[in-house]
């Protein structure tokens, strides 16, 4: 019993099926936040978003809509996984460290979280699962 609550287990599905719940769950929590922020800009209403790095509100909005949509579906189905995560680990960052620097650690807690899963997924990669993979297969074979 004690040898099984020890074992560092098997690294090769074990990590692959982890990759695939890991970028399926953190792609549809990240889409939640993204389709109202989608909404907001193809509405009528003009757009109130904040403007963190300075490059204008609509400008603001279209790159995190970019991120928290686009990246997140194609986080999710594992294509260009390592490049669609870096837009959303700046999105995180900037959530964190600019959006929420003067609210507490409690409401910069939840960016950092999402950072660090995306920095994960970035040095990782998608894993088996994945469209990557595929692609990765066929280049592989040329």
């Amino acid at each position: 019993m004690i040898r099984k609550i020890f074992n560092p287990g098997s690294y090769t599905n074990n990590v692959h099926t982890v990759l695939l719940v890991l970028r399926l769950t953190i792609g549809i929590f990240m889409l939640t936040h993204g389709i109202g922020k989608f909404q907001n800009l193809i509405g009528s209403e003009p757009i109130q978003f904040p403007d963190p790095i300075g490059v204008g509100n609509a400008l603001s909005l279209i790159l995190v809509v970019f991120a928290e949509v686009f990246c997140s579906v194609l986080l999710m189905i594992g294509l260009g996984t390592r490049l669609a995560g870096i837009p959303l680990l700046i999105t995180m960052l900037v959530a964190a460290f600019v959006i929420h620097i003067n609210d507490g650690f409690g409401k910069q807690e939840i960016a950092l979280l999402y950072a660090l899963m995306y920095t994960t997924i970035i040095v990782v990669g998608a894993g088996k699962y994945s469209f990557d993979r595929l692609i990765y297969e066929k280049i592989s074979e040329v």
